[in-house]
């Protein structure tokens, strides 16, 4: 049982077992998106066909990874392992019922286990995830400032052009517009100024407040997270000076124990 387990283990670890993987996630991924189209359906039987390949080769895939995990609660602990495990299993159970083509769409975010292998995504992927805590504040910040203006607008403009500040649902949509700098100047607010020139600070204010300011927070804390996750991932000259004397004072302690004991 060691020696399947050792075995397995390399399998799993092997770069050519993993970018063979890599390789097949990325056709079934394709293999999903060309069933889309209606001109793919004379090649049904192939696609099928394909399908339960990639499913038998996915199974193995999961066992071998089982077996060479050092333990069950090792393997569990992992996100993309549990993730992994749910996609097959759930092709399993239902192969062959309506759901099919349900979970077809799921295997396609198999092609996100990329992450994991690719250095520059999972740097990114650290550094959105520790963007998370501080994008709630911003998020509320967001949501206040849009109510804010959103009130204000459908006070404003209501009568001047109900179909974009009717109400406070359809104006908050039309903030949203705004914010993105699509045509919210030709679309939005000269129609309104030809009626109400004071209108401009309304929007101008808006878009320096909205579009300059917050969403730049949202850059500046993803850019220091991404920092923060690069020293995580590569640590610095400092540091590594840092470790080498620990290890060093350590070996000197080891030495001096020794010599006491002698």
């Amino acid at each position: 049982m060691r020696t399947l387990q050792r075995q397995c283990t390399k399998i799993a670890n092997s770069n050519i077992f993993i970018n063979i993987i890599i390789v097949l996630i990325i056709f079934n991924a394709i293999l999903v998106g060309l069933e889309t189209y209606p001109f793919f359906a004379q090649f049904s039987t192939f696609i099928i066909w394909a399908d339960w390949t990639l499913l038998t080769i996915f199974t193995v895939e999961i066992i071998i990874r089982l077996i060479g995990s050092p333990s069950l609660k090792s393997f569990f602990t992992e996100p993309w392992n549990v993730f992994d495990l749910i996609i097959v299993l759930s092709s399993i159970i239902l192969a062959g019922s309506s759901y099919v083509m349900v979970l077809r769409i799921l295997r396609v975010l198999r092609v996100l286990r990329a992450i994991s292998i690719i250095p520059s995504l999972r740097k990114m992927v650290n550094a959105l995830l520790l963007t998370i805590p501080s994008m709630g504040t911003i998020m509320l910040l967001l949501g206040l400032f849009f109510y804010v203006y959103g009130v204000i607008g459908t006070m404003l403009f209501q009568s001047i052009s109900p179909e974009y500040f009717g109400s406070l649902h359809r104006t908050l949509l039309t903030l949203f517009q705004v914010i993105t700098l699509e045509s919210w100047a030709s679309g939005v607010m000269y129609p309104i100024l030809d009626q109400d020139p004071t209108s401009w600070w309304y929007f101008v204010t808006f878009i320096l407040i909205g579009a300059f300011v917050i969403i730049n927070l949202f850059v500046g804390v993803v850019v220091n997270n991404v920092e923060e996750a690069s020293r995580e991932e590569s640590p610095s000259p400092t540091d590594i000076k840092l470790e080498k004397m620990e290890k060093d004072l350590e070996e000197i302690k080891k030495l001096l124990k020794q010599q006491n004991k002698d």
